[in-house]
């Protein structure tokens, strides 16, 4: 009988609102350093919500050519930006690689909105009368499948080259099929993880017409991610990118090559319920979770640490503190878990691989991320969210949580390997 393949992450790159790069984007998280600040990307003082979690030192000309970056979205430098990170991280060399070692690398990358924020510049020239100033590239760069493409061509990596496109569930999916792929041997290494750039006027204006995003603190940006807390009145947008270099284990032990965890559960399921609003039972969020464990052969009482999707809207939290419940049991009590859009906003179809990146790390140092912003308890969100301070805690198996628009819900396994 054939041995299973084992899919491990042997690289991490990060480009997010509190730090460029992973060890920033990490030190900044252990210690609560919020990335959540005043729009400054376009003059926000005519919407109601004036805050975002913004990376205003980013520099895409760092990653593309002049001529490059005016033809694509914001979200293409940032993906190639943490895509580097990752690579060089995983040790990887792609330029010295052969043909056929590049037909072996695949790439796939999660992102709810992909170049919707490119697509809003180009209206906006059109409709003022700068119809030559419209790039050339408008269809293929608004296509959110060429995003994967960029990446491919930046490293000549010629695998399959795929987007996966789910609402907020989009990265936590994409790392779901990278690791499914390897792990029936279609592929042996695969790039993923995922970016997103929503942050635009009119994405934000639309946002604030659902009444989802919270305007209660743009004179106090970082206070305005607020998990669980019983003030809390919606989330706070955010951008950034998340990349992982995934690889079969025997592979990655045979080159030497450091590994932060093993890949080891997947689940993901639909309540077919609503476009935006969860269904109160919290009933798939669970079995997502569930499935996740099954697939990775534990149970709720050997999962040390949840990283949850916890976006700070009434609704979403309450939820999802009720499905953790119904998947755990009394588990649900005594095991950690945080929220990591507390620290970073929320960006979007990228924040599952955000909460993967925060996970490794904090497996690695054994070190937890805090949940920022716990200031009133709220009865109907009563477990362990790690408030206001990291804390020392062995990681020996993770569970990341997603939930998304159109029902849907996705949930990753990682494990510590020894």
């Amino acid at each position: 009988m054939q041995m299973e393949r084992r899919v491990v992450v042997t690289g991490i790159g990060v480009i997010s609102p509190n730090g460029i790069g992973r060890e920033n984007f990490w030190a900044a998280t252990r210690r609560g350093a919020s990335g959540i600040r005043k729009i400054r990307s376009f003059d926000p003082s005519s919407l109601p919500v004036q805050i975002a979690g913004e990376i205003p030192d980013f520099d895409p000309l760092q990653y593309l050519s002049e001529k490059d970056a005016a033809n694509v979205s914001r979200v293409v430098p940032l993906a190639i930006g943490a895509a580097r990170e990752a690579v060089a991280d995983a040790e990887l060399e792609p330029a010295a690689m052969t043909l056929d070692e590049r037909r072996r690398v695949a790439v796939l990358l999660g992102s709810g909105g992909g170049g919707q924020e490119f697509v809003e510049r180009q209206y906006s020239l059109y409709y003022a009368g700068h119809v030559r100033q419209c790039s050339v590239y408008t269809i293929p760069s608004a296509t959110i499948g060429t995003l994967a493409s960029e990446l491919s061509m930046h490293f000549g990596f010629r695998g399959f080259s795929h987007v996966i496109s789910t609402g907020c569930t989009s990265s936590t999916d994409a790392i779901g099929y990278a690791a499914q792929n390897i792990r029936c041997g279609m592929a042996e290494t695969v790039l993923c993880g995922g970016a997103d750039a929503p942050i635009a006027p009119l994405i934000v204006k639309g946002f604030t017409l659902m009444r989802i995003m919270t305007s209660s603190w743009n004179h106090e940006p970082e206070r305005g991610s607020r998990p669980f807390s019983a003030d809390r009145d919606g989330f706070v947008l955010g951008e950034g990118a998340w990349m992982f270099v995934l690889e079969e284990y025997e592979r990655a032990r045979a080159r030497g090559a450091r590994i932060y965890g093993e890949i080891r559960g997947y689940g993901s399921t639909c309540e077919a319920f609503h476009r935006v609003r969860l269904e109160e039972n919290g009933d798939e969020p669970a079995r997502a979770m569930s499935l996740a464990m099954e697939q990775a052969r534990i149970g709720p009482g050997q999962v040390d640490y949840v990283n949850l999707h916890g976006t700070s809207t009434v609704l979403n939290d309450r939820i999802e503190t009720r499905a953790l419940k119904l998947a755990f049991g009394k588990r649900a009590y005594r095991v950690p878990t945080s929220a990591l859009k507390s620290i970073i906003g929320h960006p979007q179809g990228a924040c599952g691989a955000a909460g993967l990146a925060a996970t490794l790390l904090a497996m690695r140092d054994n070190a937890l991320p805090p949940t920022l912003n716990l200031d009133v308890p709220d009865p109907e969100c009563d477990l362990d969210y790690v408030p206001h301070r990291s804390r020392n805690a062995e990681i020996e198996n993770a569970l990341c949580n997603c939930i998304a628009f159109g029902s849907k819900n996705s949930a990753l396994i990682v494990s510590r390997v020894v």
